[in-house]
């Protein structure tokens, strides 16, 4: 086996390798002519692959062991203006002979730098409720361990450990940015809505070397699970008060956790019916498409190269050359 280890960012069409991938992914599907074919995705800590191997046999794709590591051997090509790779030979890797940081993609800030930066920004809420609210949260030491680790997405924007820390307080640093345009805006909600809106993401998705949906994330999803675990800690709020907590304002918060996605098609149970709501969603959904831009312009290996490749979820090839003027 050669020991460079090639990263998925610095592929080309036309390249040779005999190296160690993960799995994120595996299916076995049938050709036209009946024959079996494996189809699964292949990822380091730079990125994912999609990875074809033909005339593929049941015992082989058994043996492949999905979230674990592959040694492939085979080649790179285009398809339809995106990179695959096509294995002709392939066989499981055990950990202990892999070099996991080759693997496991990390955000680059530090998580305890970013998480007392957080806490600056929620300091700056005057609502009592809410700073009891965030309290019960930045208080459950499981929670906090949990939120430095968690990626913020499986693929689109911040797929890392880490991610859901850097996503979150990327948006937490806009919206102080932005928040003095806007004065008739409720700042109280607009920042603990950047820290609530994505939470549920903890046990939507795992982290490591790879990452994918757990059971729950697949049947109950992040943005429902984020709404309840409000719920939760408000009722303790309650019990530790003697009285109630405020449910305007605990239904403002659900709201904008309930519809931060915006659309009905996106997986939102609610559109957006506040300014504050409308604001948080516009941040959310700015922050993902600017990682997703500046990913595409950064991980193409040619210089040379004025497009990064076709984004399926924004639709387009982004320009790689906007930076600089003639």
């Amino acid at each position: 086996m050669n020991d460079t280890h090639l990263f998925i960012n610095e592929l080309t069409p036309g390249q040779t390798l005999d190296q160690i991938f993960v799995v994120r992914d595996k299916d076995l599907r049938t050709t036209k002519t009946g024959g079996n074919y494996i189809l699964c995705t292949l990822t380091d800590k730079t990125g994912a692959l999609p990875g074809r191997m033909w005339q593929a046999s049941e015992a082989i794709y058994a043996s492949i062991p999905q979230g674990g590591y592959l040694h492939v051997k085979g080649r790179t090509e285009d398809y339809k203006g995106s990179l695959q790779f096509i294995i002709e030979a392939c066989r499981p890797m055990s950990e202990d002979k892999v070099e996991v940081s080759n693997f496991l993609a990390v955000a680059d800030a530090d998580p305890e730098e970013m998480w007392t930066e957080m806490l600056d920004i929620l300091r700056k809420i005057k609502n009592k409720s809410i700073l009891l609210l965030i309290k019960q949260f930045v208080e459950d030491a499981e929670f906090v361990d949990s939120f430095k680790k968690a990626p913020a997405a499986m693929v689109m924007h911040n797929p890392y450990q880490g991610g859901l820390l850097e996503h979150t307080l990327s948006i937490a640093r806009a919206a102080v940015a932005l928040l003095d345009l806007y004065p008739k805006l409720n700042a109280d909600l607009v920042l603990a809505g950047t820290f609530f809106h994505d939470m549920g993401k903890m046990a939507e998705l795992t982290s490591g070397v790879t990452i994918n949906y757990t059971d729950r994330g697949n049947l109950v999803g992040h943005i429902t699970m984020a709404a309840i675990w409000l719920d939760r800690k408000a009722a303790l709020v309650a019990e530790e008060t003697g009285t109630p907590f405020p449910q305007k304002t605990l239904d403002l918060l659900q709201h904008i956790i309930l519809s931060h996605h915006g659309v009905y098609e996106y997986g939102s149970p609610k559109l957006p019916m506040t300014p504050e709501a409308y604001f948080l969603h516009y941040l959310d959904n700015l922050d993902a498409k600017m990682f997703m831009t500046f990913h595409d312009i950064e991980s193409t290996p040619d210089d040379e190269e004025s497009f990064g490749p076709y984004n399926r979820s924004l639709g387009a090839r982004i320009y790689r050359k906007s930076e600089t003027l003639d």
